[in-house]
């Protein structure tokens, strides 16, 4: 079912153009600043303190908060210290932005519950995340990390 989006007459398209740009700028620092540069302090400034995270921990994982955000991150960053996350498309329509990513890492740590490998892995995945006030209180997120977990064990 789609869902439409109501807002009042006031917003200009040339507003909604600009908060559009306004809020892929936030989805562009979130990975950056979070994956690029492995700032946690960037998690409490740009995940709002309500927010929720979908996708991680399986299809169905739910992660409410940063405080829950960041563990899921620390866990990650234990097993892929070096992680460099590009994005490959960024689109936005007002508050809702849409990225396509590709996550490039060296497994060598044991935070996915096995000894590190040592070996390279590339993880593409998608996110879609709502933004407000220049905060992420919502985001979609997928990827395989089955077939990445199963590459390094292979």
């Amino acid at each position: 079912m789609l869902q439409r989006i109501c807002l009042p007459d006031k917003f200009s398209p040339d507003m909604l153009s600009a908060m559009s740009e306004a809020n892929k700028l936030v989805a562009r620092q979130w990975f950056d600043e979070v994956w690029n540069q492995k700032s946690a302090a960037a998690i409490d400034r740009m995940f709002h303190p309500t927010g929720k995270a979908y996708g991680f921990g399986g299809p169905d994982g739910v992660l409410e908060g940063p405080e829950a955000f960041k563990q899921a991150y620390r866990d990650f960053l234990s097993a892929f210290p070096d992680v460099h996350v590009e994005i490959d498309e960024l689109l936005a329509e007002v508050d809702r932005v849409a990225i396509r990513w590709t996550a490039t890492m060296t497994h060598s740590g044991d935070g996915l519950g096995f000894p590190a490998t040592g070996r390279k892995g590339i993880l593409h995945g998608s996110s879609f995340v709502r933004i407000k006030d220049g905060q992420i209180t919502e985001g979609w997120n997928q990827m395989d990390m089955q077939a990445l977990v199963s590459s390094l064990r292979e």
